[in-house]
């Protein structure tokens, strides 16, 4: 698969393909990044699919890929405790914000989308009397 032009969204530089020991210098899991070529200065990258050239969403900055962690830690619940099923988790998150199910995917969320993910993901939670995970 070839690689896909990217642009990062914070600087407008070029993003390139990188073994991910690029940016994770010492505990690489052997995957592959879209980083931006002003990295270190400008700290944008997102992950790859396994096997593929398609990156899992959009690069982020450190502030936007720890939300989008804690995003998943907490809208994973509803599936994992059997609330709904993963795709109809899924489904549910694109129906509460009105999105194409292709376009469902917090990689692709930015910082306001995941508070707002994180507010319905924990008001289903509650509902169900499942805790909100911890270090959230």
């Amino acid at each position: 698969m070839k690689a896909k032009k990217i642009r990062c969204p914070y600087c407008g530089s070029p993003a390139f393909l990188h073994d991910a020991s690029f940016v994770y210098h010492d505990k690489s899991n052997g995957g592959q990044l879209y980083v931006c070529s002003r990295f270190p200065v400008c700290d944008s990258y997102v992950g790859v699919h396994p096997g593929t050239t398609l990156p899992k969403g959009t690069l982020a900055d450190k502030s936007l890929r720890r939300k989008r962690i804690r995003t998943h830690k907490i809208f994973d619940q509803i599936w994992m405790n059997g609330i709904l099923s993963k795709p109809d988790a899924y489904r549910w998150m694109a129906d509460k914000f009105c999105l194409k199910l292709k376009d469902a995917h917090i990689g692709n969320f930015s910082e306001y989308m995941c508070d707002q993910l994180i507010l319905e993901a924990a008001r289903v939670l509650k509902n169900n009397h499942v805790p909100l995970p911890l270090a959230v």
